[in-house]
């Protein structure tokens, strides 16, 4: 248990430039004390005693702002950056290594039973405000870019933007230093190349004018 406190400090600590010292991450983080919480409440959760687990779950969220349901399943080194807002369901899985930002929801769609809310596999950036919502996964070292909502599963090493969610591959492979802002934009993406065929396409007419004359 010990260990698993340390490497939760340990994470939180690269992840946020601002923080000082590990003492500030314990005591004034909610992001930290809302995951250490988590840990008790699914632990009741876990052992048919449903009533604590909600009660420590909720009195959390009233402290935090982050409201984590005690039957979600969370995997190592997960570090929630500012995090009011945030809203985790109950079958939602995360892996490890998993940054999230604030005003995140992993939710439900309302139509589905049984297991109704993501699966985050490790390594995932999932950016503010975005929701990714219903039985779905998002692949390993994928990112999801601010207010992108995404309802379809991503695959690995992608990242996801707008609304709904797009995914854009980034040559099947990883970009490390991709960040929640500095993310790729499909859309401009598009703009952008169809300018440049609108500008070859004017020079081929000019050109024909030329040639004409």
């Amino acid at each position: 248990m010990f260990d698993s406190f340390k490497e939760d400090v340990k994470s939180f600590m690269e992840h946020d430039p601002a923080a000082r010292n590990p003492v500030e991450i314990v005591l004034l983080y909610p992001g930290f004390k809302a995951l250490r919480s988590h840990k008790k409440a699914n632990w009741f959760f876990r052992h048919n005693m449903p009533f604590i687990a909600r009660y420590i779950s909720q009195r959390s969220a009233h402290k935090t702002g982050i409201e984590i349901h005690p039957g979600a399943t969370i995997g190592r080194r997960v570090c929630i950056d500012h995090g009011t807002g945030i809203v985790i369901g109950e079958t939602t899985e995360i892996g490890d290594d998993v940054m999230i930002y604030q005003g995140v929801t992993l939710g439900g769609t309302g139509k589905d039973v049984g297991k109704r809310h993501p699966t985050i596999e490790s390594g995932v950036m999932i950016g503010a405000g975005a929701k990714v919502l219903g039985p779905i996964t998002i692949g390993r070292n994928s990112k999801v870019a601010s207010g992108a909502v995404v309802v379809k599963d991503v695959e690995p090493n992608c990242t996801v933007v707008g609304v709904p969610g797009k995914v854009v591959r980034i040559d099947g492979e990883r970009i490390d230093d991709l960040d929640q802002i500095n993310i790729p934009d499909p859309i401009m993406n598009a703009i952008v190349e169809n300018q440049t065929k609108i500008e070859a396409l004017n020079m081929e007419v000019e050109r024909l004018k030329e040639k004409v004359k």
